[in-house]
């Protein structure tokens, strides 16, 4: 604020000083300069800078000419002379030149058409902007503004593109009758890149269009791939196949085969076949008189029945036809209700070149807010890519294409696309206005796009919710390929937490499929949190057989099983549920939610277990000082003898193996990292007769140290050493020294087999041959891959050796550059 008042001081300092310098020159004589400019290079910068891809050129033409047939539509509305009723179109012809050098575009339509001084007005002055004046004129006539068609030029440059790819340009126009103009002739603009100037003369040709504009772009040599079909229809489909309301054609020749009537031969009559239908002997006439009633009976022989016409010669011939390029509807335009579900499939197959079947849409419209309103039509693709989940940081979305009055805008949202968990959404997005630059490539406020991420997000939901409550077979396909994308986003999207987390299903103790709803309906009185756990790549049915839920499931309380890295992932961030917390059976402190309804003698057994095996309890403690921190009894097992469980703050099982499979540097944490990763309780199952039995061997065990056996201490020690490292395996842990753990097993095994610990196995080997440092031969090498045929073209092949051909199969298939399959048709 304090910089604009210095300037407007200073500005006004400056006007004072000219008011008096003015004053004192007023009997001077003044000539008045118009500032120079070189307009060719003025117009190359404005061009240039505006657009950043060549292609564009052509969505600019194209929107002109809409402009141009929608001018004629609306202003037929008050004159009806101007426009007869005939058909309204826009035509694309791509012509090379013979020599093959060079070659030519040609853009005609049937619109409004421009006399000489429009076309003085509206192409030789730099922005001016034909539509805006027709628009400011309907206005100014009382008309409604918003229902003035699908007009889109509102820059005035749109025209100028073409010298991205022309050296020069024409532009032959004539308007129609009216009052006005009664007699219309059609003249040219023309223009190179390069001109500081542009001409406008008489058609030489005379009036051959009738009505409207035809543009020709003479191509640089840079440019002449635009004049290849398939590469005028790729940009049409990219920008412009929505964005007419009128039929796009493109002229375009396909060589067909035809039967060449001009070689077609004469029927040959064989002599004997002539002479026995023209000559006929006195004993056939005779017979053919007498037997006149009698059926005739004709021999047909094998070659007659074989004997077919000759296939008719066949040329080629090239057929010109004009194939209409937009002539899929834009369909978010039409009501929902008298849309079927064909034509929304069919749609989408088109628009995304995804060509399996969508697994439902939404068709909407609204507002947002700030007075842009918008039609769309949101899609859930019937399958989630591998790409998806290989690449973990490429949350890009190529699929939210916005619009504006049907023509491409962008695919890019910039730093308000959508994130990760929702990025493989569909969507086309339709707005009726939106504050574009002039490129109209980019939008200059980022207001809406904020909001437009939002607006998609809420609506996928919306969906998902639709479906969850009025299809539940329905749910049961979505959850199949949705599953992760509910846990992955209610991990992302704290605002959208509860709704995305409601939608995702879990394999239990109990039964296949669960939600967290139904969890809690089935909870047993009196618990308090929801009882989990979680070990990756295992499958459900391995993990309901862990020994951390074999008291939990005799008792008959439902533990989710977690078998997903996003599982234990997705419950460490949202904590609870409806103010029910989790809890991982695999960590220490597992309450059932019961224990103050214990009776007083079962607590008083507890207490006497706990004095019983005091002295094991002792033992352990120091023979797994280096696997754990403590050793408890434990009120989890039923059948197994012992497990190690993690520490309320200490990593299980299942963390420290994600952990190792993210790469994650083992000492990234630093003092609470190693805390964490040795946080274990061993719980020991005092029913369990293995317990019992080395409880008692501990117990028989000398006080006195004159007393005590080394060698019966040592096998003890070997024991529980084989009991605690068995416990971590079981436990999902890995063994800090397997050779030690498997050399223990080895020598237990041996007593129990009457085997003697010492004795030796048999360890002699052949030894290597002596060194050679000399290099084999090319003779002496075995082959990495079998020879190639002597005669080889040089193609990709599968070469597979002989022993192995009889049991392998490979089927290929060809594929596009969208990596899309490409079907063959059989020829007709």
């Amino acid at each position: 604020m304090r910089l604009l008042r210095t300037v407007l001081c200073l500005s006004v300092a400056i006007l004072s000083t000219h008011a008096a310098d003015d004053a004192g020159f007023a009997g001077g004589q003044k000539v008045k300069h118009n500032y120079q400019s070189d307009v060719a290079r003025l117009r190359k910068i404005v061009i240039n800078s505006l657009y950043s891809h060549q292609e564009i050129f052509i969505r600019e033409l194209v929107s002109n000419a809409n402009d141009a047939l929608e001018k004629l539509r609306l202003t037929a509305l008050t004159d009806k002379g101007v426009w007869n009723g005939e058909p309204l179109n826009i035509t694309i012809k791509a012509v090379k030149d013979e020599d093959g050098k060079g070659g030519r575009i040609i853009i005609t339509d049937t619109g409004i058409g421009m006399s000489p001084e429009e076309l003085t007005t509206n192409l030789g002055t730099l922005a001016k902007s034909g539509t805006s004046d027709f628009l400011a004129k309907a206005e100014g006539q009382g008309q409604d503004g918003t229902g003035n068609g699908n007009l889109i030029g509102a820059f005035g440059l749109g025209f100028y593109s073409s010298f991205l790819v022309a050296d020069r340009v024409t532009v032959a126009s004539i308007p129609p009758k009216s009052a006005k103009v009664p007699e219309p002739a059609q003249h040219v603009f023309s223009s190179s890149a390069d001109d500081a100037a542009f001409e406008i003369f008489p058609d030489p040709r005379g009036n051959i269009l009738g009505r409207g504009t035809e543009i020709t772009l003479f191509l640089k040599s840079d440019a002449l791939e635009y004049l290849e079909t398939d590469k005028i229809k790729e940009l049409i489909h990219k920008h412009s196949s929505f964005s007419s309301s009128f039929p796009v054609y493109l002229f375009t020749q396909r060589t067909e085969e035809v039967p060449d009537e001009d070689d077609v031969e004469e029927p040959s009559i064989s002599t004997s076949t002539a002479d026995a239908d023209t000559t006929e002997t006195p004993a056939d006439s005779e017979s053919t008189k007498v037997d006149e009633d009698e059926a005739i009976v004709e021999d047909v022989t094998e070659e007659s029945e074989k004997k077919e016409p000759p296939p008719p010669k066949m040329k080629s011939v090239v057929v010109d036809e004009w194939v209409q390029l937009n002539a899929q509807p834009p369909i978010w335009t039409r009501d929902s209700k008298n849309i079927s579900d064909e034509e929304y499939t069919s749609f989408y197959n088109a628009f995304f070149k995804d060509f399996t079947k969508p697994l439902a849409w939404h068709h909407f419209s609204g507002d947002s807010g700030d007075g842009v309103s918008f039609k769309a039509i949101l899609y859930l693709p019937g399958q989630i890519t591998e790409e998806y989940w290989q690449q973990p940081l490429a949350s890009k979305s190529k699929d939210i294409k916005l619009m504006v009055k049907r023509t491409f805008i962008t695919s890019d949202l910039g730093d308000h696309g959508l994130p990760k968990w929702a990025s493989w959404v569909k969507v086309v997005v339709d707005a009726d206005d939106l504050p574009l630059n002039v490129s109209r490539e980019t939008l200059q406020s980022n207001r809406f796009l904020k909001q437009l991420k939002g607006i998609i997000i809420k609506r996928m939901i919306q969906l998902f919710t639709k479906i969850y409550e009025e299809d539940p077979e329905k749910f049961r396909e979505v959850e199949g390929i949705y599953g992760s994308i509910f846990k992955l986003g209610a991990v992302e999207d704290l605002k959208n937490r509860d709704k995305l987390a409601a939608f995702t299903r879990f394999t239990t103790t109990q039964r296949n499929e669960t939600s967290l709803d139904m969890y809690l309906e089935n909870k047993k009185k009196g618990q308090k949190q929801i009882f989990y756990l979680a070990e990756m790549g295992k499958k459900p049915e391995e993990l309901a057989q862990s020994i951390f839920v074999e008291k939990l499931h005799a008792r008959g309380y439902e533990v989710l099983l977690l078998t997903e890295p996003l599982d234990e992932i997705l419950f460490g961030n949202i904590r609870q549920w409806k103010n029910v917390p989790f809890q991982d059976v695999a960590k220490a402190g597992l309450k059932f939610g019961d224990e103050e309804q214990d009776l007083e003698d079962e607590k008083q057994e507890q207490k006497r277990m706990a004095e019983k095996f005091k002295p094991l309890l002792d033992w352990l403690k120091t023979e797994a000082k280096d696997a754990v921190r403590d050793v408890v009894i434990s009120n989890r097992l039923v059948k197994s003898p012992c497990a190690i469980v993690a520490e309320t703050g200490g990593y299980t099982a299942n963390v420290q193996k994600m952990m190792a499979a993210s790469n994650a540097k083992g000492n990234r944490g630093g003092i609470l990292h190693e805390f964490a990763m040795k946080a274990k309780v061993l719980e020991i199952n005092p029913r369990s007769p293995l317990i019992e039995g080395l409880l008692r061997r501990v117990e028989d065990l000398p006080s006195e140290e004159d007393e005590k056996d080394l060698e019966t201490e040592e096998e003890l020690r070997e024991v529980a050493s084989i009991l605690i490292d068995g416990a971590l395996v079981r436990s999902g842990f890995e063994v800090p020294n397997s050779n030690l753990f498997f050399s223990r097993v080895d020598r237990v095994l041996r007593r129990s087999l009457g085997v003697s610990e010492t004795a030796p196995t048999d360890e002699t080997v052949k030894p290597a041959p002596p060194v050679d440092p000399e290099l084999p031969s090319e003779e002496e090498q075995y082959p990495i891959m079998p020879p190639l045929d002597e005669e080889d073209d040089g193609k990709a092949k599968v070469i597979i050796p002989e022993h192995m051909k009889k049991d392998v199969s490979i089927e290929m298939e060809e594929i596009d550059d969208d990596d899309n399959p490409v079907v063959q048709h059989d020829e007709l």
